[in-house]
């Protein structure tokens, strides 16, 4: 969008009024119920061509990435197909060029507020489940001073929050520094005027780099959170996975996150019926769950995806175990959510406003990311500004959620 713009092309992301006559569709490849979503959009629009609405429909991202030869046979009237990397190529079908000078400018489709910091593209992990390397390519990093420049820019927009986003946030350096310099990259975006809060997502456990826990507890705009995608417990699942982790390892890396970095936010996801998995392995993965008490988890059910290794496997736990197995993690979950909740009552936190709901303004602590974790629902009589901060007392608590008091005259600064 900002190329587009940058070229004098007018770009609206997902516009309100719909009247737009070219229009190009971001994809995800990643797991069915997204691709599905995604194939739909693509035949709406469709649609709306034939029928004279629109003029130009052009498809991008992971799924034209990695099927594009046949959804080209399946929907012919799609005018061009692009791949995850096709930037260049897409803007010469708008007679619109690469501008060098708009790197590190961003137009943000989410409040501004915060912003999702992508600080490499691909991955080079071999997960057997994962199709992502197939369709984003191999790990490559961003330059730290491309980054800091475009935090920079964004917090002159009044961004205060950045979400680190990689498909293995933890590699980052390796392939332009020779090193893991994520913890060096965190200085640096920690030292950029106006940024007021860096969560770190999606990082893999094998090779944990742990220095970056030194600079979570060192820099204090840094949360005490971190995103670590576990995805099993079981040392045999994780071995037919492919992760480079044993059970044994994770449980010793998770007692030494915690003790380097008390009180700190730990978010994982899991993976309920990969090929292979048996009822012993299920149950080791809920007396993990149990022992962890992780503060957010995700549970996805496994999703046979073609030319991964676990393609070449027996897809043979039932969709409805699978389904299941799932359903008893997040009960499980769900009770340890709440109780650790519960023990939130009476403390204050800083939150910060997201939104106006109701005739309540919503909000996150330090612990929760936006739209996968929990949410604060804030009692006040004022008005908040979305986007400020505001110290909250919290008098009640549900699984998910937390209800609480704005403490008058306690507006923070940014």
């Amino acid at each position: 969008m900002t190329q587009l713009r940058g070229n004098g092309i007018d770009a609206v992301h997902e516009s309100k009024t719909d009247d737009a006559k070219v229009v190009v569709i971001n994809t995800c490849g990643f797991i069915d119920n997204a691709k599905q979503e995604s194939i739909d959009t693509i035949l709406r629009y469709v649609d709306a061509k034939e029928e004279g609405i629109v003029d130009k429909v052009y498809v991008t991202g992971c799924l034209s990435q990695r099927y594009k030869d046949d959804l080209e046979k399946e929907i012919p009237n799609v005018d061009a197909w692009f791949g995850t990397r096709d930037l260049s190529r897409m803007l010469k079908v708008f007679n619109a060029n690469y501008k060098q000078e708009l790197i590190g400018e961003r137009i943000l489709t989410n409040p501004s507020h915060y912003a999702y910091l992508k600080t490499s593209e691909g991955c080079d992990r071999p997960c057997s489940f994962c199709a992502i390397p197939l369709m984003r390519g191999g790990h490559v990093s961003r330059p730290m001073e491309e980054l800091v420049l475009e935090a920079k820019s964004l917090a002159k927009q009044g961004t205060k929050e950045l979400l680190l986003i990689a498909q293995d946030s933890t590699y980052y350096g390796l392939d332009i520094y020779k090193k893991r310099n994520l913890a060096e990259l965190l200085q640096r975006l920690s030292d950029v005027n106006g940024i007021e809060w860096i969560r770190l997502h999606y990082a893999f456990p094998a090779g944990f780099p742990m220095d970056i826990l030194d600079v979570m507890a060192e820099r204090s705009n840094i949360c005490n959170y971190l995103d670590i995608p576990l995805q099993h417990a079981s040392s045999r699942m994780l071995q037919s996975m492919r992760r480079g982790i044993t059970r044994d390892k994770t449980e010793e890396l998770l007692e030494r996150i915690r003790t380097k970095v008390p009180g700190i936010a730990i978010r994982t996801t899991m993976i309920a019926g990969h090929p292979g998995e048996s009822e012993q392995d299920f149950q080791e993965l809920l007396d993990f769950v149990e022992r962890s008490r992780f503060d957010r988890l995700g549970v996805f059910t496994y999703s046979h995806e073609d030319n991964t290794h676990s393609f070449t496997m027996k897809d043979d736990v039932p969709d409805e175990v699978k389904q299941e197995r799932m359903e008893a993690v997040m009960e499980l979950q769900q009770s340890i959510s709440l109780d650790l909740n519960k023990q939130k009552i009476g403390q204050t936190f800083k939150v910060m406003v997201d939104r106006k709901e109701g005739g309540n303004f919503i909000g996150r602590t330090e612990s929760d990311s936006p739209e996968v974790d929990n949410e604060v629902i804030i009692e006040t009589s004022d008005y908040l500004r979305i986007g400020d901060f505001v110290n909250v007392t919290i008098q009640s608590a549900s699984e998910f959620d937390l209800t609480g008091a704005a403490m008058k005259d306690t507006h923070i600064k940014s």
